[in-house]
């Protein structure tokens, strides 16, 4: 018995650009769907939750940055954002909101292929591995991975977009190790940076001032000319 095939709904206010995606990914064993609209796309998953959403940023309607965020509240499928726009600001609120790949327009099919796959093989591997909860301390802080929380020295939380945490969370996971910008962007979308990428420093620059104290945001995470970025403090097991 063959293996159900994933899931896509490819969601895009172009009809052309919604056939000739369907058709390629159709080709190469995905099952695809279509809607031009956020009205659509909530008829078509309440009908049967997708794997993953290709969602176009600008729709007519209910944009798509606002369509993300509401998917990813409601715990909906993965979600690979495809836009014309190249302003990075985009960029930043796409991630921040929850986007698991972003994709600029123009683009080849087989790389919007490549992505869906590589997003898909992140789910199947975090859904089937089992990990003993994740609490690490620095400096003062407490973060928990899976609760993805963060709480200061009083035990006030500390509040972090979901982009700021998933930078955070690839710091601690590597402390005093110089992680290049190429690396933190696979990390946080599943991909290389893009050539002058400037989403890693906007996020860093954020970070730094949600940890700042005493005016030592700067120290906690260094920045490495020519190399990357620098966690500092020291990370220890958190009970």
């Amino acid at each position: 018995m063959s293996e159900p095939r994933p899931q896509i709904l490819v969601v895009d206010d172009d009809p052309e650009i919604r056939r000739l995606l369907a058709d390629y990914l159709s080709r190469e064993g995905l099952e695809v769907r279509q809607a031009a609209d956020g009205a659509e796309m909530d008829a078509a998953i309440a009908r049967r939750r997708p794997d993953l959403v290709v969602l176009d940023l600008m729709l007519p309607g209910e944009d798509g940055l606002s369509i993300c965020r509401r998917l990813r509240v409601a715990g909906g499928p993965a979600i690979l954002m495809l836009t014309a726009k190249s302003d990075e600001i985009d960029r930043v609120v796409g991630l921040e909101l929850g986007a698991d790949d972003y994709l600029a327009k123009p683009f080849g099919p087989r790389e919007l292929l490549a992505r869906i796959r590589a997003v898909l093989r992140r789910i199947e591997e975090a859904a089937g591995r089992a990990v003993p909860a994740r609490r690490f301390a620095f400096d003062g802080f407490v973060i928990d991975l899976d609760a993805r929380s963060l709480v200061d020295a009083a035990g006030a939380p500390a509040p972090l977009t979901s982009g700021e945490f998933d930078l955070l969370a690839c710091f601690v996971e590597r402390p005093r190790r110089v992680l290049s910008r190429d690396h933190i962007l696979d990390r946080l979308r599943g991909r290389g940076a893009e050539p002058f990428d400037r989403t890693v420093d906007m996020l860093v620059s954020r970070l730094r001032r949600k940890l700042a104290a005493d005016g030592r945001g700067a120290e906690l995470i260094s920045t490495v000319r020519n190399g990357g970025y620098l966690f500092t403090p020291v990370v220890t097991p958190a009970p």
